[in-house]
């Protein structure tokens, strides 16, 4: 079955470090909460806010975690007035047995706030 896992995550500053320390953080913990292997995943697409301009999200999982054979995407998120700022997204789509209510999402620092009903899991 083809599943979704979403997440989130804000970043302390716009630097390529900053952008990248997050987006690892982010990363790892989807990945070890949903026991996660690269072929299990079929696609990532990561949004970043406009003010996180230093580094593509995609560049962290090529280079830190070794993804080389996933297709990923970047996009800007769309810029809504009193939205999240520094603020990166992410949505894998995986190949899974789980049932949905069995997915790990994963929302971090100032973007706990986006889904809090997730976090009681």
């Amino acid at each position: 079955m083809v599943l979704a896992i979403r997440g989130a995550t804000t970043s302390n500053g716009n630097s390529a470090e900053k952008i990248n320390e997050c987006t690892l953080q982010m990363m790892r913990e989807i990945i070890k909460s949903n026991s996660l292997e690269e072929n299990d995943v079929i696609s990532i697409m990561f949004t970043a806010t406009a003010d996180l301009d230093q580094l593509y999200p995609s560049v962290c999982v090529r280079k830190n975690i070794g993804w080389l054979n996933t297709p990923i995407l970047n996009f800007e998120e769309k810029n809504i007035v009193n939205s999240l700022e520094n603020c990166i997204r992410v949505l894998l789509h995986i190949n899974s047995d789980k049932q949905k209510n069995m997915i790990n999402h994963v929302y971090l620092k100032g973007a706990k706030k986006l889904r809090p009903d997730l976090l009681s899991k």
